[in-house]
């Protein structure tokens, strides 16, 4: 396992970070991952993205988002989106660091009830099944992948223990 640090970040460390969640958001897309954006996908087209995302020191590798803003009848429920982990550092149990992260971010913030989708077929659909997700279902066409295609979508979720 190498050496590195996991972190919630804040938005004023966000103009220092955003070379490097630009490049990682851009590897992700230009990888093939169905994140929301289309091929060619650079990093200068990221940068807008990451705008309000804080930096760590060093190189980075990986980020994930937590969503806390959702409707008032749901104030125990957040989003997890956007889990990327670059192509040069996978297979290093970033993902799950980062999940785990998140996951802990979330029941400091009251938060019981996680959901995220994930491509259809994609490796990111049995890494969400590996840590504890369970799939609620499937949308057939719902997203573009980034070369034009439509892929589906699983729809998972998970309860932390508050």
């Amino acid at each position: 396992m190498p050496d590195v640090d996991i972190r919630v970040l804040t938005a004023g460390d966000t103009l220092a970070a955003l070379p490097a969640l630009a490049e990682i958001l851009s590897d992700c897309v230009e990888g093939g991952a169905s994140v929301g954006f289309m091929q060619p996908f650079s990093p200068n087209d990221a940068v807008h993205f990451w705008e309000g995302v804080a930096a760590p020191d060093g190189r980075m590798v990986g980020t994930v988002q937590l969503g806390v803003s959702t409707m008032p009848n749901q104030p125990h429920r957040a989003d997890v989106r956007k889990l990327l982990v670059h192509r040069d550092a996978r297979g290093l149990g970033l993902s799950r660091r980062l999940m785990d992260a998140a996951e802990a971010e979330a029941v400091r913030r009251g938060r019981r009830v996680l959901v995220l989708d994930t491509a259809t077929g994609e490796p990111a659909e049995a890494i969400y099944e590996r840590f504890g997700w369970t799939r609620a279902g499937i949308v057939p066409d719902y997203a573009l992948m980034p070369d034009g295609r439509y892929c589906a979508t699983t729809f998972f979720y998970k309860h932390l223990a508050t």
